[in-house]
């Protein structure tokens, strides 16, 4: 009772100081007001430990560690509950909202209309819309890093056969299983993929399970796209590759690779509008390419000198091309079938 008291007081201070500041701000010159940091709130169906909302979190701790912003988030937020949380940081006067609307498009383009003094950047499966000038979207574009790590799997499966389980058969899935197919066929034309959606973005038991069945099913080399699919992997002694995080420090055995999202440029580029006064609709999709910096292929770590020296050349000389412009991973968003 008397943290949460504390807390409050606390909270009431703050909101004192700011409103103090918000007075001495409107005397203040353009330039100077601007270098003071944005309140950021961000609003996310699952925990922010959950991979893929992992990475805005952190780009936003971030953000906030070097004085850029200040930032709060609820989490476990029901997709039909996501409005009213929007409406309630957009009336508490945050500059800047962040999060993930796939499962409420429409009822969070509504909430942002009534708030045009509010920017809003959404995770979304459609296109900014340049009617609703405040409401910018992005998706982790990391087919490159997925392309990569799929050359790498594709070396180190013996069986030809790879199991792959995702959340839901949405762009932001399919795009990166596509690309994760093409680079491990690149390394064996032959393979085969078992494909599975478990219909949900956090539960570990039933991916898991679904995992279970693909190996029982032949595959030696797993793509997790989901949490639990490394856990089943390593339980029956086969190889798996991550997605979006690297999580080999938990899994040294059994993950040997992970394509990474470095959530920061787009983070960063929406800062930057916003303190400039710029902020406008757009598609910050482009900063999770990894020629902007938003992804990478983790360090192979406890598989150096596992994987084969053909894949490491394939590999490099691949991600050479995507660096400079001369090589382009196919994005392909139409939902991927089994072999």
């Amino acid at each position: 009772m008397k943290k949460n008291q504390a807390l409050m007081m606390t909270r009431r201070k703050l909101m004192g100081s700011a409103a103090a500041l918000v007075g001495v701000a409107a005397l203040m010159p353009r330039a100077a007001f601007a270098a003071e940091p944005i309140k950021v709130a961000g609003i996310y169906t699952v925990p922010v430990e959950q991979q893929w909302v992992s990475r805005i979190h952190q780009a936003a701790e971030t953000a906030q560690a070097r004085g850029d912003i200040e930032y709060t988030f609820t989490e476990n937020v029901s997709n039909t509950d996501y409005a009213r949380v929007m409406r309630e940081y957009a009336e508490a006067g945050n500059q800047l909202i962040i999060g993930e609307v796939f499962g409420a498009e429409q009822e969070a383009r509504e909430v942002a209309a009534d708030y045009p003094e509010v920017s809003f950047l959404m995770g979304s499966s459609f296109k900014e819309d340049a009617a609703l000038g405040n409401f910018a979207v992005f998706d982790n574009y990391i087919q490159d890093a997925a392309y990569l790590s799929g050359i790498v799997a594709g070396a180190m499966t013996s069986s030809g056969n790879i199991g792959m389980v995702g959340g839901f058969p949405i762009p932001e899935v399919n795009r990166l299983m596509h690309a994760f197919m093409a680079g491990a066929a690149e390394m064996n034309p032959d393979i085969k993929f078992q494909v599975s959606f478990i219909g949900s973005w956090f539960d570990p038991p039933k991916a898991k399970e679904t995992a279970f069945a693909m190996i029982e099913n032949g595959a030696d080399v797993l793509y997790a796209e989901r949490f639990g699919v490394s856990d089943a992997a390593q339980e029956k002694g086969v190889l798996a590759i991550g997605n979006v995080i690297d999580t080999q420090s938990e899994y040294p055995e059994t993950v040997v690779a992970s394509a990474i999202w470095h959530f920061e440029p787009t983070l960063d580029a929406a800062i930057a509008e916003v303190k400039g006064g710029t902020f406008k609709a757009a598609d910050y999709g482009k900063y999770s390419f990894m020629a902007e910096g938003g992804s990478s292929l983790a360090p192979l770590g406890t598989f150096d000198g596992k994987v084969p020296q053909a894949a490491l050349d394939l590999v490099a000389a691949k991600q050479a091309a995507i660096m400079d412009g001369s090589f382009s991973v196919e994005i392909n968003d139409e939902e991927p079938k089994s072999s």
